[in-house]
């Protein structure tokens, strides 16, 4: 079977998810994405993540022209074609080409039911878009809701649209446990854009807060690119790093739980390489993956949105209950194994199997 990926922007996880079904022999894939925006950006990602694979990086200048994404797609004589949402126009008009109409058609979205007004309406401009979708992967609950609302049947959508790479984070939890000499480390990690929807004042106030009222409080190790570094200028106890490449990985093993403070997450991905890599994780409700990853008490604690305090007591919390760390780290491992690059390869191949029978 021939699949096209007709994907966004490209990211460490998603080329761990294409590379491990490619390996595997029962899809021919093909992918064109958006070319990475480079050093600068929020997500300053290497070009070379896809350096295995059939795939076209589109220019800025090559994602507005939809002739040439038509062209791309028909090159490639694809049986199934997987299309990232309806963002992009030209991604969109090949349910329309003359020699791909007739496909079936995968769409992946990762937006959570919101209840808005725009999202209420959504359903009906979109309606000869989706009307040629076959199928809809959805990371988890929060997307399949608004998938139901869209319009899909129960038997059209499929969960675990998003993966890591197992093979990266599996062996930090050992990898940790090694460099400490059997002792769990004393540290908190951020992973993530600094940007608006990450919220970085609300992690730096309520990490602030924690710091406050511990005299021995863990230091936070941030990783990460974007418009709001300033704010974590200055701030005694935080380490940050910049950005990141993925196949870097020491943060990881020095930290002893993870922090997402984000104001807004359709998902987050690096809640699943967290609880890969062994670690408690402490994160918002507006989390999308906090459903499926995170159950407080358990393998660590979600907390509310937009709420300082309610962050530091979460860290507070951990801190507290260093001893369980080590047990916590290994049940997040447990709730992580469903989303591995392999069962992500394993999902797709039968959803494609399904199609062409």
């Amino acid at each position: 079977m021939r699949l096209l990926v007709c994907w966004s922007h490209i990211s460490g996880y998603m080329a761990a998810c294409w590379r491990t079904l490619a390996q595997k022999g029962e899809i021919d894939l093909s992918i064109i994405a958006f070319k990475p925006p480079g050093a600068g950006s929020e997500a300053p990602f290497t070009d070379t993540l896809l350096h295995s694979l059939n795939h076209h990086l589109l220019s800025e200048a090559e994602t507005a022209d939809d002739d040439l994404i038509r062209s791309l797609a028909e090159k490639n004589n694809p049986d199934i074609i997987m299309v990232n949402g309806w963002i992009l126009s030209g991604y969109r008009k090949l349910t329309s080409a003359p020699a791909l109409g007739s496909k079936p058609f995968i769409m992946t979205m990762d937006t959570p039911y919101r209840g808005t007004l725009r999202q209420q309406f959504a359903k009906f401009p979109l309606k000869p878009f989706l009307s040629h979708m076959n199928a809809v992967m959805v990371p988890g609950e929060r997307a399949w809701q608004y998938a139901r609302r869209l319009g899909f049947d129960e038997n059209q959508i499929r969960r675990g649209m998003y993966s890591f790479d197992e093979t990266a984070f599996a062996p930090l939890y050992d990898q940790r446990l090694r460099e400490n000499n059997g002792a769990w480390p004393r540290k908190f990690l951020f992973v993530g854009r600094y940007a608006e929807e990450k919220a970085i004042n609300i992690l730096v106030d309520g990490y602030r807060l924690y710091c406050q009222n511990h005299t021995d409080p863990w230091p936070l190790i941030t990783c990460g690119a974007g418009p709001h570094a300033s704010m974590l200028q200055g701030v005694p106890h935080l380490d940050n790093r910049g950005f990141v490449q993925p196949g870097d990985y020491r943060a990881w093993a020095e930290a002893g739980a993870f922090v997402l403070a984000s104001r807004f997450d359709p998902w987050g991905v690096v809640i699943a390489e967290a609880a890969a890599a062994g670690l408690p994780i402490v994160c918002t409700e507006s989390v999308g993956a906090s459903v499926e990853l995170v159950r407080s008490m358990f393998n660590g604690m979600t907390v509310a949105t937009e709420n300082p305090e309610a962050l530091a007591k979460g860290l507070a919390w951990v801190h507290q209950n260093h001893a369980q760390c080590p047990l916590m780290g290994q049940r997040s491992r447990q709730m992580a194994a469903a989303f591995s690059s392999e069962i992500w390869a394993q999902r797709v191949t039968h959803l494609c199997q399904e199609l062409m029978s």
